[in-house]
């Protein structure tokens, strides 16, 4: 099976219009060992992959960055046909260590610019005191009008093409908007089947924010049993279009115009996230989709949980 060709979705709040490949290879902290994450981002650049998500936080820039380069030696990949996203972490979520944080990014994963730099959550913390989960002492007020004033420097100076957010409800990207000269082009949350976020999907397309999904097959920091992969009634949607109930649930994200960043080094996994753009769900299965019990799965990176860190926004 040959390289997919992979749609893209146009970064409407960027100047230069920069598209963005719908499906992004997800890196987060669960690593393996490093030889296994560079073998499986080859693979996934000869399947037809070329946005790969990362962050500070994961510990994974420097295993993409050297895969990435031996990828564009070999001849597979130019770096211009490469979409990168990192992550600016809460230690470095301050005005002044911005463009310190997005050049010690860039030097670890040996490139000259990224596609798109996201902060990673609407939180600041202590400087230089790394811990996860975040102790909630640690935490700091957030300024996001001076981060932000950061995040359009580091544009300005092409360091990045994009500057977006991650983890931001309605209420945070309605005050972002208010003191933003450059609006965010991205916002990555966690999005699934069984975490559908009308609210804030309806907000971003009013906005021009394209929204990227993570943990789009709700696995991740699992609980109990997988509200999207165990389901039933989306078993049976997948067995009547011959796909498994992974396809039809980025499918979906696909068919809501959302994009997303799927976690997996599985050769076989990672070809079958690719194979859902010839096929299309039916008015019968969104409107199954439409009735499944939404709760959120990731609630937070703080220990103990913050209450206003969503604004309870559904």
């Amino acid at each position: 099976m040959g390289s997919v060709e992979i749609p893209t979705k146009v970064l409407t709040n960027t100047s230069a219009q920069i598209k963005m490949p719908v499906v992004g290879m997800g890196s987060a902290p669960d690593f393996t060992c490093k030889k296994d994450t560079k073998e499986a981002i080859i693979e996934a650049i000869k399947q037809g992959y070329r946005h790969f998500d990362t962050a500070a936080a994961y510990g994974s820039e420097q295993a993409l960055g050297e895969a990435l380069n031996e990828a564009i030696q070999l001849g597979l990949v130019t770096r211009e046909q490469l979409f990168v996203t990192s992550k600016l972490w809460v230690t470095e979520n301050h005005p002044h260590l911005v463009l310190p944080a997005l050049q010690k990014s860039l030097k670890t994963l040996q490139l000259d610019y990224l596609d798109l730099y996201l902060i990673h959550w609407p939180l600041s913390s202590q400087p230089g005191k790394f811990s996860f989960p975040i102790d909630v002492a640690d935490l700091l007020p957030f300024d996001v009008k001076g981060v932000w004033e950061s995040m359009e420097e580091a544009l300005r100076l092409g360091l990045t093409k994009a500057i977006g957010v991650s983890n931001f409800s309605v209420k945070k990207l309605q005050k972002l908007l208010s003191v933003a000269t450059v609006l965010p082009a991205v916002n990555q949350v966690e999005m699934n089947l069984a975490w559908q976020q009308k609210k804030l999907r309806e907000f971003c397309n009013e906005n021009g924010i394209v929204l990227t999904a993570f943990s789009p097959l709700r696995k991740g920091a699992s609980r109990g049993a997988n509200e999207v992969m165990e389901n039933d009634m989306l078993k049976q949607i997948a067995d009547a279009h011959g796909k498994s109930i992974a396809q039809i649930s980025l499918r979906w994200l696909y068919e809501q115009g959302i994009t997303f960043v799927p976690k997996s080094y599985d050769k076989e996994r990672m070809s079958q996230n690719l194979r859902i753009f010839d096929w299309t769900l039916t008015k019968e299965d969104h409107e199954k989709i439409d009735q499944i019990k939404q709760n959120r799965l990731i609630p937070g990176p703080t220990k103990p949980s913050l209450n206003d860190l969503w604004d309870d926004e559904i």
